[in-house]
């Protein structure tokens, strides 16, 4: 038996009497190089078949390369659908991270809005979000859809579980393609986190325009 935990939907079922949950996770909020991403990911609970999730869904943490990539392709075909928004460095350098994952967010349910299901449902309040974490950082984005906050959602719940692996899959990609146009960063293998050869990069040649610049400041001094 493995001993890595998988997601289910007990806590998706437990938030009240809703059709639909959005599940909210961001990816690269830690990054120094690249845009940070949120995935919404949705469930109808009213159709939702368990026997249909994706074995090796868990945790994008604790999943291999491959693993999300096949979960990822298993994902996309789910109704009514899911969203990425992005926010890049530029925007986190004026405005700070925690505004750049609102509005990244904001992105994403302005997509889902866009299904008319999905915007039927959030005119009929039979929607709830469940966000990962300690904080609500949706709190001054969102009001007219309840919000639930909940340490460790990417490891328990399949809606927050599912997000997670969407955004890091999307933006996993968009860095291997950013490579291609600033291949001094290697950015294709540590997706714009602060590996060993990423900072030995930056004190080489200095940041380009899609580095966090403001966080820089200590690693381009060498301390």
């Amino acid at each position: 038996m493995s001993s890595k935990p998988y997601p289910t939907t007990d806590v998706e079922r437990s938030l009240g009497a809703y059709r639909y949950v959005i599940g909210i996770d961001e990816v690269g909020r830690g990054a120094v190089a690249g845009p940070v991403a949120v995935g919404a990911f949705v469930l109808d609970l009213k159709t939702l078949d368990v026997g249909k999730i994706p074995t090796k869904l868990q945790d994008s943490k604790l999943m291999t390369e491959k693993s999300r990539e096949t979960v990822f392709e298993d994902l996309i075909t789910w109704k009514p659908g899911f969203a990425v928004g992005m926010v890049d460095a530029k925007d986190i350098d004026t405005h700070g991270i925690v505004s750049a994952l609102s509005q990244s967010a904001v992105r994403a349910l302005r997509q889902l809005a866009e299904i008319e299901e999905i915007k039927q449902a959030m005119a009929d309040n039979q929607v709830h979000i469940l966000l990962d974490g300690t904080h609500n950082w949706l709190e001054n984005v969102v009001s007219r859809i309840p919000v639930t906050v909940r340490a460790k959602a990417d490891r328990d719940c399949v809606a927050v579980a599912a997000a997670a692996c969407i955004a890091k899959v999307t933006r996993d990609r968009l860095m291997v393609k950013l490579a291609e146009e600033y291949p001094i960063y290697q950015l294709d293998g540590h997706k714009g986190y602060a590996s060993a050869t990423h900072i030995d990069a930056l004190r080489l040649h200095g940041p380009s325009e899609i580095h966090r610049v403001s966080w820089l400041t200590k690693i381009l001094r060498g301390e």
